[in-house]
């Protein structure tokens, strides 16, 4: 038992020597984003390569603030993130809830069909939904940036792949307790569902967050500009060159709201990748 004991012991040290070894190897990026955002501009392609500046600077943030009205910027993507992970919430829950639990003619070749489109690059269907959205009369508003983002199949899969692995006892006593059909998911399904709706919620507010091409489509006016496209902006301030301590600069404000949210949900977003089936 104690030469056991012993393996188990290495084996342990080991798998967390490794995981610490990745963990390091995943945050030099970060840290190398940090430390070229509070270098002078002389400094950034100084040889040998500097992980710590000798003179930190904040000049960087400065300049970028100056650069765009960064508040304006930074509430637009904000508002379109917020409301966009909302919407899909929303629509993503009641129409995983239904091909989980509602029988209908074709429901299994529609949801099959529905999942296909998760192939398809969004390239693709780029052009007729920019044609949709503009005879709607929806270009540089806030609807165009946001309501297209609201269907996608993944969230529609993840929810109902969750709905699935909830017992349907839970529905059958509500409604003996005389619970209707919207009472039951309001008030029954949606309360246990909350490991899965982080997880969607975070996977939403990161992809809007990051969201480019579509706001570049979409948008001309500076006042709906978004943080991605501000960002694009700032590796054409001078001309003939990019100014790398600018745009690390403008990168360390756009990650920081995403690790945020990430470390927030972090516990739900675990439980509900392992309760809805996508684990590996």
């Amino acid at each position: 038992m104690t030469l056991r004991r012993a393996r188990l012991d290495w084996a342990h040290w080991g798998l967390t020597l490794l995981a610490g070894l990745g963990a390091v190897v995943m945050l030099l990026p970060f840290l190398w984003m940090l430390s070229t955002s509070l270098k002078p501009a002389s400094a950034v392609l100084s040889l040998p390569p500097e992980l710590l500046p000798r003179e930190p600077t904040l000049e960087a943030y400065r300049e970028v603030a100056r650069s765009f009205p960064i508040v304006r910027v930074f509430l637009n993507t904000l508002l379109v993130a917020a409301a966009t992970t909302l919407g899909q919430l929303v629509v993503s829950s009641m129409s995983g809830y239904a091909f989980a639990r509602f029988r209908f003619a074709g429901r299994d070749l529609l949801f099959a069909a529905y999942l296909a489109t998760l192939m398809v690059p969004f390239a693709v269907t780029v052009t007729p939904l920019f044609i949709v959205v503009k005879a709607l009369g929806w270009t540089n508003t806030y609807w165009g940036l946001v309501v297209p983002a609201l269907f996608g199949a993944f969230g529609t899969f993840l929810m109902r792949q969750f709905f699935l692995a909830l017992p349907g006892e839970l529905e059958e006593a509500a409604v003996l307790d005389g619970a209707s059909t919207f009472t039951t998911f309001a008030r029954v399904m949606l309360p246990l569902s909350g490991p899965a709706l982080a997880t969607l919620g975070v996977f939403s507010f990161m992809a809007s967050w990051n969201s480019f091409l579509w706001p570049l489509l979409i948008v001309n006016d500076p006042r709906l500009m978004t943080l991605p496209l501000a960002l694009a902006t700032l590796q054409g301030l001078y001309p003939g060159q990019t100014q790398w301590n600018l745009v690390m600069a403008g990168t360390v404000i756009a990650v920081i709201p995403m690790v945020v949210v990430f470390l927030l949900a972090q516990r739900w977003v675990v439980e509900g990748v392992t309760a809805s089936g996508l684990k590996g």
